[in-house]
């Protein structure tokens, strides 16, 4: 009889009678038994990514170590951020002897699941080996950590490292409701209110742990993180300070100092750090990135430029430096640079983030050629790659945009006309990405009276608050909560939007909000804002779409992902404009692109008369302005008006079947 040392390697929570006889033969030893099974059930359910994992288990117990790798290449083709099926990996090349691949595995399974101790206690021991004393240093240190945890948030670890929120939430709010005051369970929690996008849930809770816990940096660097996702960077910055003076010479401390005074505007301090840690850490390639994007960001392109390229010169395989670079809308990759990218991401060394990063740049790299064809094969593959991550469902978002028609009706509007907070100051720019927003903002921002500011979360943060009702609950109460809420609760609403948004502006009397999505919830800020002004900047269906699904967001954005997911949510966004024009009439003033980039000066004017601005001409003249741009148009609109983008996507066209079936009508009506 075989013992499994590593009972990690074939724990499941399924309560399937197939698994557990499978687990029972694996456990007696009977290997060839369960590889049998395990194959013949496979014939019928391929894609099962259990049956999968376990086959693999079974083939390195009987020693056949190639289809051990084949099993797992299987597995990692449904999920490649499986963390237990890398942990295997490791197991299995570190059975054929292989401890450099090994090793590789085995970190990255501990990165995306800190609580795999098999893994740790491997990496350990073979560095241990090789006489590396101060790599084992911080591994002891997290194995330490993990060990320390009671199980319950050894658990919750585990369930959330596997995406399964849900179960992770109720053992964690179990376990708080045992141990109130635990800082590790409120941490936890913390990590899942903010997958889930409750923030201001996440904040409370780390806020709280810091008060019982002020010296665990582990917390402050989270509670930093989730204050940048707020965008209240002076709050970031002023705890990436405290942390600082924690240890002054910690690079990591440094380098999350770096990133806040980077986000606060204090670019030159920023620099300064970065080039502080590189000093420490010579040419660490993350950093080389960071400093690239503020240099990016500051307008420095050659400068930005060297940083990638010196990234990518210490670390080839770091897909984030040449997807920077494809960014640089004017920049072109050489035959030299396309193929050391191929090289990389064809490597089975290279994690799997930093294929898709690579798979986008691929694209980028093949379509500035004009081989579309080669371009669009790998836009597609970086896609189906960003698509395996994501729970994104298409019929999910339809369903609440037909919700939002149900609940604002003509009655319920008209009978909640005078609710809400009456501050005029917010302008929003809303649509789907890639439509133009980015533009519209900087023609806005450029006059004397408005401040721009970015995609600002909190419409979003209050909508998945309505939407989870009790804190964490998981069931969905929006938009029908809306219902509801009392002229004081909505009043309240208003009032705290403009208080919580009042750090991104300057002393101009109104402001932009540019968050695309918000179109979603133009019935929730007609509630609570009522004189708020909303723009929607539309953009053909071909032209938008495209240029999203070959657009690699910084995160959100899930329906780009897919030609047909793409399509619908652009369809669905038209169809959900249409109500609201019905119920709100003329209070949204829509802009064509196209429009917009050939007839430029009536139309800003028309832009400015529906805001209630003056003519300025700095509107007209946008790109001298010289305020900093975060989004992928950066440099766009840093130029004057142009129209050579609009028609990129015909190169495409015979790929975008899916694209033009699932928009459907609505290809036919536009302009609408």
């Amino acid at each position: 009889m075989v013992e499994i040392v590593d009972k990690e390697d074939i724990q499941t929570k399924s309560d399937d009678i197939f698994l557990k006889d499978v687990k029972k033969l694996i456990t007696a030893g009977d290997f060839s038994s369960a590889i049998s099974k395990l194959l013949l059930e496979l014939t019928s359910n391929s894609n099962n990514i259990e049956l999968l994992y376990l086959l693999s288990v079974s083939y390195r117990y009987n020693k056949n170590y190639p289809k051990a790798i084949e099993s797992l290449n299987s597995l990692f083709a449904l999920n490649p951020e499986h963390s237990r099926a890398l942990q295997e990996m490791g197991h299995t090349y570190r059975a054929m002897g292989d401890n450099n691949r090994a090793l590789e595995a085995y970190h990255r399974a501990t990165h995306l699941n800190s609580a795999l101790t098999a893994s740790l206690n491997a990496q350990i021991k073979i560095l241990g080996q090789g006489g590396q004393a101060q790599q084992i240093k911080p591994l002891k240190a997290q194995l330490d950590y993990i060990q320390s945890l009671p199980k319950p948030l050894i658990a919750v670890i585990d369930l959330l490292a596997q995406g399964k929120l849900v179960k992770a939430e109720q053992i964690c709010k179990l376990f708080l409701q045992k141990n109130p005051r635990n800082v590790e369970g409120m941490r936890l929690l913390s990590q899942i209110a903010l997958k889930l996008g409750v923030l201001d849930d996440a904040e409370f809770l780390l806020e709280s742990a810091l008060e019982f816990s002020p010296n665990n940096s582990r917390i402050r660097i989270e509670y930093i993180q989730v204050l940048r996702k707020r965008q209240n960077y002076a709050g970031a910055l002023h705890q990436a300070k405290v942390l600082l003076e924690m240890d002054k010479e910690n690079p990591q401390f440094q380098s999350v100092f770096a990133i806040e005074a980077m986000q606060s505007g204090d670019f030159e301090n920023a620099l300064s750090v970065f080039d502080k840690i590189l000093e420490k850490i010579p040419e660490d390639p993350v950093t080389l990135t960071s400093r690239g994007h503020l240099l990016k960001t500051c307008g420095e392109r050659e400068k930005a430029i060297d940083s990638y390229r010196r990234a990518i010169k210490k670390y080839p395989g770091h897909g984030e430096a040449y997807f920077s670079l494809s960014n640089l809308k004017l920049f072109k990759f050489s035959d030299e640079d396309i193929a050391l990218m191929e090289d990389q991401e064809e490597s089975d060394r290279v994690g799997h983030m930093s294929k898709i990063y690579l798979n986008f740049a691929l694209g980028k790299a093949y379509e500035d050629k004009n081989l579309f064809d080669k371009a669009f094969s790998y836009y597609e593959r970086g896609n189906k790659n960003k698509r395996i991550q994501s729970r994104y469902v298409s019929d999910d978002l339809t369903k609440e945009f037909q919700a939002q028609k149900k609940v604002f009706t003509h009655d319920f509007v008209e009978k909640n006309s005078d609710n809400g907070f009456l501050a005029a100051d917010p302008i929003f720019i809303v649509g789907l990405p890639r439509a133009g927003s980015t533009l519209l903002e900087q023609i806005l921002a450029s006059h004397s009276q408005v401040d721009g500011t970015m995609e600002l979360p909190n419409i979003l943060s209050l909508a998945q608050k309505l939407r989870r009702g009790e804190r964490l609950s998981s069931k969905n109460h929006y938009p029908e909560v809306i219902t509801k809420l009392s002229s004081k609760t909505l009043r309240e609403f208003g009032e705290t939007y403009i208080k919580e948004t009042r750090i991104h502006r300057g002393k101009a009397p109104f402001f932009i909000d540019k968050m695309p999505n918000n179109f979603r919830h133009i019935g929730l800020i007609h509630m609570i804002l009522p004189n708020a002004k909303i723009i929607d900047a539309r953009r053909h269906p071909m032209a938008c779409c495209f240029s999203g699904f070959k657009q690699l967001f910084a995160e959100g954005q899930e329906f780009t992902y897919g030609l047909r997911e793409i399509g619908t949510y652009y369809k669905d966004y038209v169809e959900l404009m249409d109500h609201w024009e019905q119920v709100f009439p003329g209070k949204v003033h829509r802009i064509q692109y196209e429009e917009l980039v050939t007839n430029f000066e009536p139309m800003v004017k028309r832009l400015l008369d529906f805001c209630g601005l003056e003519f300025e001409q700095s509107c007209i003249e946008f790109y001298k302005s010289d305020r900093s741009v975060r989004t992928p148009s950066s440099e766009q609109v840093r130029q004057p008006i142009y129209k050579s983008g609009m028609d990129q996507w015909r190169g495409f066209e015979a790929h975008l079947g899916p694209l033009k079936e699932a928009l459907g009508d609505v290809l036919l009506r536009y302009p609408i």
